[in-house]
């Protein structure tokens, strides 16, 4: 496979979208992978092996690329009819990968992983009981003490100063790491109040944010020339409710500067109905927004997706601040943004979009593709989250505590488009 995405000359491109390689991520145990980075960290992984879905970043070399762990395996449980949040390994550190295609495989070359000021590892375990599911063990039956440094990671960049920055659902919040993995500064919504952290903690965002749906926060991220990052809500946020939300397909995108330390703009974006990406789909709260990729200073590829398949459409950035400290971004407004089922009549300006490319389509694209990069002008590569091999319910584990690993791996899926994205 060649993974430069230099593709062939127009004359000889194929006529649809084609996967030109698929690789499968090396099977590494999680103590093994954990305890290499942060010793005795991993006492026990139950059976679990390394999952590096949440996103990815191109490398400055042919082939390889950064990825990202989210918080770690966990699940649902249904107890006396609630369902109870598990982690099977807690002590588990979310980490930013540096891996490499070579050919049908994904080759871990070094891990960095994420701590506190002090040098402590942040774990993947939320925040605060007020606004985040409460943690159990894996089996469901034992709760889990919170922390305040926990991190749910999702979107990756990484700026040319060797700086990376990361998304995270649980606040939402964006994340500045060094590039040794300590975190420089986590910026969260107005309002949020979250103490006890290692690390600076700073309400620079939205105080709408704190509306977001649980485990719903920040997904995608992309970094765009120039040096402003641009981040997406994963779903709509729960205003004025929770089925006002759930119904809703109004989403935000939040231009950051990192100079300023602040939120300069505020897009609305509007996703398709759910039955459009997903023919096997009526619940529109399935669709989400999982991945951004810069194409240039101006345009952004938006992923929309279900867990069987996604979308990528062509988005081009306005001038201005869009929606940003509007009557949009109060909690009071009546209808609110999400409620709106006609934007544009109320005075919104919605970013227009032109897809690029429906992955449905497309034999050979995995399920669940959560990360996407530009390799060259014409190729795409994707990665898919596997969840760490786990699925809800109890009979994830045996009755000795190993996973019953779902089979499912962690792929990076080349697909070549049949005209260039980036000229």
């Amino acid at each position: 496979m060649d993974s430069s995405g230099s593709g062939p000359d127009s004359a000889q491109r194929a006529e649809a979208p084609v996967v030109t390689g698929s690789a499968v991520l090396d099977e590494i145990p999680l103590a093994e992978f954990g305890n290499g980075l942060i010793p005795g960290s991993i006492a026990d992984d139950r059976g679990v092996d390394l999952g590096i879905g949440s996103d990815l970043y191109p490398a400055d070399r042919p082939g390889e690329f950064w990825a990202l762990t989210d918080r770690g395996p966990n699940g649902l449980i249904t107890v006396a009819g609630k369902k109870r949040r598990t982690f099977a390994v807690p002590e588990f550190n979310p980490a930013i990968v540096r891996v490499k295609v070579e050919g049908e495989r994904v080759r871990v070359l070094g891990a960095v992983p994420i701590t506190t000021r002090s040098g402590k590892p942040v774990t993947g375990l939320p925040n605060q009981l007020s606004r985040d599911e409460a943690p159990f063990t894996y089996d469901a039956r034992t709760p889990l003490a919170t922390n305040p440094n926990g991190l749910d990671t999702e979107g990756l960049a990484r700026a040319a100063d060797g700086t990376f920055w990361l998304v995270d659902e649980y606040s939402p919040s964006l994340v500045k790491v060094s590039p040794k993995g300590k975190v420089l500064a986590r910026y969260v919504p107005e309002g949020l109040k979250l103490q006890g952290a290692d690390y600076p903690v700073v309400e620079a965002l939205p105080s709408i944010l704190l509306n977001r749906k649980q485990n719903r926060g920040f997904e995608a991220l992309t970094l765009l020339p120039g040096g402003d990052l641009l981040i997406a809500v994963q779903s709509p946020l729960l205003v004025p409710d929770k089925p006002a939300g759930e119904a809703s397909r109004n989403l935000r995108l939040l231009r950051f500067s990192p100079e300023e330390g602040e939120v300069t703009a505020e897009y609305a974006y509007r996703v398709d109905p759910v039955n459009v990406v997903d023919p096997a789909e009526t619940d529109q709260s399935e669709l989400k927004v999982s991945a951004l990729v810069a194409v240039d200073a101006r345009t952004v590829l938006v992923q929309e997706r279900t867990d069987r398949t996604a979308r990528l459409h062509r988005v081009t950035l306005p001038s201005g601040e869009g929606i940003l400290d509007s009557r949009w971004d109060e909690v009071t407004t009546s209808p609110s943004y999400e409620q709106t089922e006609d934007p544009a009549a109320a005075g919104i300006d919605v970013l227009p979009k032109r897809l690029v490319v429906d992955l449905g389509k497309i034999p050979g694209v995995p399920g669940k593709v959560e990360g996407a990069a530009l390799v060259g002008r014409d190729t795409l590569a994707l990665i898919n989250d596997n969840d760490f091999g786990m699925s809800d319910g109890p009979e994830a584990f045996d009755e000795h505590g190993r996973l019953r690993d779902s089979g499912l791996n962690t792929r990076i899926t080349h697909v070549e488009l049949p005209s260039p994205i980036r000229r």
